[in-house]
């Protein structure tokens, strides 16, 4: 069966890739939100098809991607492989959906707004393609915080080192970390050269390194120059999402032994000089933002606390010491919540407010 069919006046909703981790969150978060929708559709591979997964306390069956799928469906939000949404997101489009995209296929194409619709929500009604590109979970950890700044202050350099959880490799990434914990666990690992790696063997899943008692600087794949393919998601997406084509952006990608959610240090220098309570005012009343930032009873956002919820968390804000122009805060986003599945959520309903 299917939610909410025969409801006339409410738009029909496709959600593709409704059986993967992203998915299985946007299944969570479709049935927390405000109920908008009529029909929901939940699409996946032929290999998934006749599933039943829970959506708004009904059992919902999953049907197989093809062009029919489609049909009647006014937003179609995508968690796909790359290469399945090239090919399958301009088909939901020709057939009249708007298309909302969590992968990477689109994000950089000129004729497909990114959005954040906390920063940037009027890009969503300029879509020459029919699509929208929802950022990389790494950009969205940050940018929500960021774009407030921006507002304010007027952003001119950018210096990020990420703190990446496993999650953002997949489930793979996150079984592998298991694994690897439990091959450590009691043991002295982690006291002499090489002793990690010999006792995890090949189990490093998707990772170059072990991912346990590690840190990774490494994540994404090989780009010019020594750079990652995460590091130049991060620098060209927050340029795009924030208007800003020649923004200098300098980043580092880490993998941590954390399962869901994603930290960022960020080293932000603006056009003018800044101060930290007004930093703090803007932060602790910017949708989207929780500012929790008291060091003297150690309270600072961290992926224990912050995973599993919406907001982007920001702490350690401080004013540069040398440099009056910049600020630097500590920042942590659930990279399956607003850095995947609420974001997208947010667009879709964006767009659905369209067809009210």
């Amino acid at each position: 069966m299917t939610v909410g069919a025969g409801r006339t006046g409410r738009p029909t909703l496709a959600v593709v890739g409704a059986t993967g981790a992203v998915g299985t969150v946007m299944l969570q978060i479709l049935s927390q939100h405000a109920d908008i929708w009529g029909e929901i559709r939940l699409i996946a591979s032929p290999r998934s098809a006749g599933r039943k997964l829970a959506l708004r306390g009904e059992q919902v069956e999953v049907v197989a991607l093809t062009e029919e799928a489609f049909d009647g469906v006014h937003v179609a939000m995508f968690d796909v492989p790359d290469e399945v949404a090239a090919q399958w997101a301009p088909v939901a489009a020709a057939r009249g959906a708007v298309v909302v995209d969590n992968s990477g296929a689109f994000r950089m194409d000129p004729q497909v707004p990114l959005v954040v619709p906390e920063v940037n929500p009027h890009a969503a009604r300029v879509r020459p393609r029919g699509i929208i590109a929802n950022p990389n979970c790494t950009t969205l950890s940050m940018i929500v915080a960021l774009g407030a700044l921006h507002a304010e202050f007027g952003l001119r350099e950018l210096v990020v080192s990420s703190y990446q959880a496993v999650s953002g490799a997949g489930r793979a990434g996150v079984e592998t970390l298991r694994q690897q914990l439990s091959m450590v666990a009691g043991t002295e690992l982690g006291t002499s050269p090489g002793d990690v790696r010999r006792a995890v063997g090949d189990n490093t899943g998707p990772f170059p390194e072990p991912v346990a008692l590690n840190v990774v600087p490494w994540a994404g794949s090989l780009r010019e120059d020594g750079w990652s393919s995460e590091e130049m998601k991060v620098r060209d997406e927050s340029r795009k999402i924030l208007g800003l084509p020649r923004l200098p952006v300098a980043v580092t990608c880490v993998r941590v032994p954390v399962v869901t959610t994603h930290s960022l240090t960020v080293h932000a220098r603006f056009e003018g000089e800044v101060t930290v309570h007004k930093a703090r005012e803007i932060l602790a009343t910017a949708p989207g933002v929780v500012l929790f930032d008291n060091p003297e009873a150690g309270e600072f956002p961290t992926p224990a606390d912050v995973v599993g919820t919406d907001p982007t968390w920001v702490g350690r804000v401080r004013r540069a010491l040398d440099d009056p122009t910049a600020l630097e805060l500590f920042v942590c986003g659930d990279n399956l919540r607003k850095g995947a599945a609420l974001n997208t959520a947010q667009i879709a309903e964006l767009v659905a407010a369209d067809f009210g």
